[in-house]
């Protein structure tokens, strides 16, 4: 009866003993598996610095979370960076930082993509903004519009949080008919970046046209002739005048636009001839001096011809006057 109640005994003890084993295994087990990471596919965050809490899910208890969290795996350099983070790495920086590896266990992908939060400001966008500033800010009457000469690089804006505000800057009218608009990006006080768009202006500005067809020699007016307003990339000149009374130098083909060098003043008419007596006066106010003479050559309005005075056989040179005398110089 001893003999079977010592063996039972023994039974006992080793039952217990392997029991504790066990529960010392599972204990030991758990306490390794209570450390987890997991890691997304790709996530997109808002710093600059990669801390594995922005990246990942630690779990543990306090002392674990709080050191694993704040471990630095990198940083973003430029803007629309990728960072691929693997599991190798996030390793090597726990070991850095002290921390035991092989009570860590991995959950969820074995790499990780990391983005920054961004916006992206396309060159379409610069152009919108640029245009909108022109249309409150440039002045000129004859200016009727604008084009973007090109189209600008795109601007990426990281998301920090903070209201993104424009500024420009208006540059002077180059050559005439072009424009530069400066937008600055800003978030916050600090400048983030800026592009500079120009743009070819556009102006409105009378122009001839031939309605007819109109022969050499003919006057312009306005039954062969019509002014229209048109769009051009040069400024209307200041001196602008109608054409309405000069002269066609050469034939001119109906719906040709009129141009220097197409029209003229007009040719004045030949008033004396050569060998054609004429008036010499000489005219001073209170005096008058006239004498005969004959011209020695033909002579329009305004011309100086040589006059033989008839009475002095005097060669002078005279200026010929509207109403066909001769005024000596």
């Amino acid at each position: 009866m001893r003999k079977i109640i010592c063996e039972i005994i023994i039974v006992c003890l080793i039952a217990c003993t392997s029991l504790a084993g066990l529960q010392s295994v599972q204990t030991s087990s758990e306490k390794k598996s209570e450390f987890q990471i997991y890691l997304p596919r790709e996530i997109s965050i808002q710093e600059s610095n990669l801390k594995l809490g922005y990246i990942g899910i630690v779990r543990g208890d306090d002392s674990f979370t709080s050191k694993a969290n704040q471990v630095n795996l990198g940083r973003f350099s430029i803007p629309g960076q990728e960072i691929v983070i693997t599991k190798h790495t996030i390793m090597s920086r726990l070991a850095s930082e002290g921390i035991t590896v092989s009570d860590i266990k991995f959950m969820g992908a074995e790499e990780v993509s990391v983005r920054r939060k961004q916006h992206i400001l396309t060159g379409d966008d610069f152009t919108m903004l640029a245009d909108a500033f022109l249309k409150k800010n440039i002045s000129g009457n004859s200016i009727s519009g604008w084009k973007p000469v090109r189209i600008v690089q795109e601007l990426i804006i990281p998301d920090t949080g903070k209201e993104i505000k424009y500024s420009y800057k208006l540059g002077k009218i180059i050559n005439g008919n072009q424009i530069d608009v400066e937008v600055t990006a800003s978030s916050g006080d600090e400048k983030i970046g800026s592009r500079t768009i120009t743009f070819k202006l556009e102006y409105e500005i009378r122009t001839p046209i031939a309605v007819t067809d109109i022969p050499s020699g003919t006057v312009i007016t306005p039954e062969n002739v019509k002014i229209e307003k048109q769009l051009s990339y040069m400024p209307e000149l200041s001196d602008w005048k109608s054409p309405y009374g000069l002269i066609a130098k050469r034939a001119i083909q109906a719906n040709s636009v009129l141009r220097d060098g197409m029209i003229g003043t007009p040719e004045p008419e030949v008033v004396i001839k050569r060998n054609q007596n004429v008036v010499i006066r000489i005219s001073t106010p209170g005096i008058s001096i006239s004498a005969v003479g004959k011209s020695m050559q033909d002579g329009k309005v305004g011309e100086f011809i040589k006059v033989k005075n008839v009475d002095s056989q005097r060669i002078v040179i005279g200026k010929v006057n509207e109403d066909g005398s001769v005024e000596p110089m």
